[in-house]
């Protein structure tokens, strides 16, 4: 249960950080000292007394987004879901240290040497391919590393919770036994109508009901919001851009874009001097200029035996993997064209760009259009954010300040602390309504900073206590809850009646339907309250079928067990039902930690 979260959560990171270790802060220089938490003070968060900041979930945010797994435009979805998931990490990671669990130094140091994602072609850590990979996906070294220490803390936890519960092998066995199981019943649904008389339903009922349920009529305490959003993608979409100008950034993209690369290579040392080594490729930069192919030259000359058989291709190329001097000339040409000579630590090179690895015009432009769009109003949103500001510190509402920066005045139904939907349940927002400068005293709230291209100010409209709503406000909702609660009553009386008389021998005009051979993962359309029930029956003897009743939502079934059939033994099958069975033990042993570590916790958002 606890890695379904954690998947969730860094699905992103996990192919880089799981089982993952890096080389010690040393190697990485005083750049390691950027930290994770950075300079803001805001807080999101308090897990016992310490702080979740503003940042940080950013950055969890932006990293799950830069992984390309989650769309930018989900991005606003995703921030509460994040937030749940550090303030998890946060509860398991006291409790690990509470407990003693450690990672030292030494073993963050000691794994790195077989970690492949950092390792060059000869298999030896490259400090500037870890360096790149990092910085793509959000990280610095020391950002990893405090990273990485509490994800095998946490995986020790995880697996000590899950290593201490077991199966006996008798209880597989019989696991397996009613694993593959079926049964054969005929069942019959009864319905309201199948009733002499609807029940009836007095006000002493309702009464009843109601004093038995208050707490599921119990309305918290609420607010009615006004607020204004300052959103720059709102602004974005609403900015144009020319064609010309998407045009140009895609051309200018080409700079930076993946490419596909074709080298010949020509070394010198022992063999040959650099000056032999260059005249060899003058000539073959005037075979260039005569019409031959790149290819051809390649496979006549290069001294690169992996790539000139194959016209001297290196495959596609992104910035990061190759030196600088190698890889300054490759993204400094266009598609089909070659470059000077240019020398690298292995010899001498003539590099062509075979192919530019990025989406054509059509596909990017609305991606283009948005990027130059929020780069326009950026200056204006900017303005417009300190605007926001002054005007609704001073104002005694908010209906000037959306007039004077031309936004929209939005107002909320209800709203309770917790139960808030849209933008008005982001971190922090429910928190600003119910302060006692905005709730008790009537002001504007201060600029909320929902992420980089939002900023809210609300204001209470109108407030209420919480309370229990009286029985004459929720008495059509209670009497209909009644009703279907005495229908299904009625319904388990009728059918415990008719199951005594089957029983009995008595033979009722029933219209069964048949069901054959359902085994508990049939993928049958009949709904798991009936299969289930159908398994608790005891097994029939001899020609007797055994009945019984199961309840199913508004209905309740009859049930005429006809047959048990043992089914065929499957190793695979069994297997996996025994590996899942460890694995839900493991998993429900890990949900009762975080439910009552959540449960003895302070946490305030």
């Amino acid at each position: 249960m606890l890695q379904s979260i954690r998947d969730r959560s860094r699905s992103w990171g996990a192919k880089i950080i799981i089982g993952a270790v890096v080389v010690t802060m040393a190697l990485f220089g005083v750049e390691s000292l950027v930290g994770l938490l950075g300079n803001s003070p805001d807080e999101v968060a308090e897990v016992n007394g310490e702080a979740i900041s503003r940042q940080q979930l950013e950055m969890e945010v932006q990293r799950a987004i830069r992984s390309g797994q989650v769309p930018p435009e989900q991005e606003r979805a995703l921030r509460a879901e994040m937030l749940d998931m550090l303030i998890t990490d946060r509860l398991l990671i006291q409790y690990a240290d509470e407990g003693g669990l450690y990672v030292s130094e030494a073993q963050l140091d000691q794994l790195i040497v077989n970690l492949p994602e950092f390792q060059d072609a000869n298999g030896r850590f490259d400090r500037d391919l870890f360096r790149n990979r990092l910085a793509s996906a959000g990280f610095t070294p020391l950002t990893f590393r405090q990273q990485l220490s509490v994800d095998v803390k946490r995986q020790q936890l995880q697996q000590g919770l899950a290593v201490s519960d077991f199966t006996l092998e008798e209880e597989r066995e019989r696991l397996a036994a009613l694993q593959r199981q079926s049964r054969s019943f005929r069942y019959h649904a009864l319905v309201p109508g199948d009733l002499a008389s609807p029940p009836e339903v007095d006000e002493q009922d309702l009464r009843a009901y109601y004093d038995a349920h208050k707490a599921d009529y119990r309305r918290p305490e609420q607010v009615r919001l006004n607020y204004v959003v300052l959103d720059r993608q709102q602004m974005a979409e609403e900015a144009e851009v020319s064609e010309e100008a998407l045009r140009e950034a895609w051309e200018e993209g080409a700079a930076e874009a993946d490419r596909r690369v074709s080298h010949i290579m020509v070394t010198f040392g022992d063999a040959r001097s650099r000056e032999e080594a260059a005249a060899i490729l003058e000539q073959a930069e005037a075979r260039l200029a005569e019409g031959e192919a790149f290819a051809e030259i390649a496979a006549d000359v290069s001294d690169d035996t992996s790539t000139s058989d194959a016209g001297g291709d290196l495959g596609v190329i992104s910035r990061g993997f190759f030196g600088e001097e190698f890889e300054s000339a490759a993204f400094s040409l266009d598609e089909g064209e070659v470059s000077d000579i240019v020398e690298t630590d292995n010899g001498l090179h003539l590099i062509k760009v075979t192919e530019l690895d990025r989406p054509a015009f059509e596909e990017s432009r609305e991606q283009l259009r948005r990027q130059l769009a929020s780069d326009r109003v950026t200056d204006d949103f900017n303005e417009r954010a300190q605007r926001l500001i002054d005007d609704s510190f001073a104002a005694d509402d908010l209906v000037g300040v959306a007039e004077d920066l031309g936004l929209e005045l939005q107002q909320s139904d209800w709203v309770g602390r917790d139960g808030a939907d849209g933008v008005l349940s982001e971190p922090g927002v429910m928190e600003q309504a119910f302060s006692d400068d905005v709730l008790e005293e009537g002001y504007n709230s201060e600029v909320i900073e929902l992420d980089e291209d939002r900023r809210l100010v609300l204001r209470v409209d109108e407030h209420r206590e919480a309370t229990t709503l009286p029985l004459d406000e929720v008495r059509d909702e209670i009497e209909s809850a009644v009703r279907r609660e005495k229908t299904r009553e009625a319904l388990v009386e009728l059918a415990a009646e008719r199951v005594e008389r089957l029983r009995a021998g008595e033979s009722l005009d029933i219209a069964w339907q048949q069901a054959e051979a359902i085994s508990r993962q049939s993928g049958s359309n009949l709904s798991d309250a009936l299969i289930q029930a159908a398994f608790r029956l005891p097994h029939p003897e001899g020609d007797s079928s055994v009945y019984g009743h199961a309840v199913d939502g508004e209905r309740v079934v009859l049930i005429a067990l006809d047959e048990v059939q043992p089914g065929e033994p499957n190793e695979q099958v069994e297997s996996f039902v025994a590996n899942m069975a460890e694995r839900l033990r493991a998993q429900a042993a890990i949900q009762g930690l975080l439910d009552d570590l959540r449960e003895e916790a302070e946490i305030r958002r």
